[in-house]
């Protein structure tokens, strides 16, 4: 697929499910911005994608609603926003399909168990150091 969003290693959306518009920018360009349809808003629609799995589909609706818009207006080249605009969608369906990796709770080593009692003996022998002397000698 040459024509399509790479979102991460498993997941390509085609071109063909992305709705590019093109408007007037408020943006750089003095005079020539007046004139020239130079700011981009792309489209996806979640819901009528074929190319998400079921999960996936589940997951974007969830943290990003039906439809996922992104919007550049930051050149003066029409063809250098729509392609911020594109990075700019995929940026926010990788965030969206990322699931953080569960913890997996480990026990501590003979080492750190060793090193941790040994601080805290010496801890102790810092404050017993600190105590008043007692008259029983």
């Amino acid at each position: 697929m040459e024509d399509a969003l790479r979102i991460n290693g498993g997941l390509r959306i085609p071109l063909s499910e992305i709705v590019v518009r093109a408007s007037r920018s408020s943006g750089p360009g003095g005079q020539h911005a007046n004139v020239t349809a130079s700011r981009i808003e792309v489209v996806f629609d979640v819901r009528a994608s074929p190319t998400l799995t079921p999960g996936q589909r589940a997951l974007l609706l969830d943290r990003l609603g039906p439809v996922v818009r992104a919007v550049s207006q930051d050149a003066r080249s029409q063809s250098r926003n729509r392609q911020l605009a594109l990075e700019r969608l995929a940026e926010r369906l990788r965030q969206g399909l990322y699931v953080a990796p569960s913890r997996r709770a480990t026990a501590p080593t003979k080492g750190a168990k060793k090193r941790r009692l040994e601080a805290k003996g010496r801890r102790s022998q810092v404050k017993q150091g600190r105590r008043r002397p007692t008259g029983d000698d």
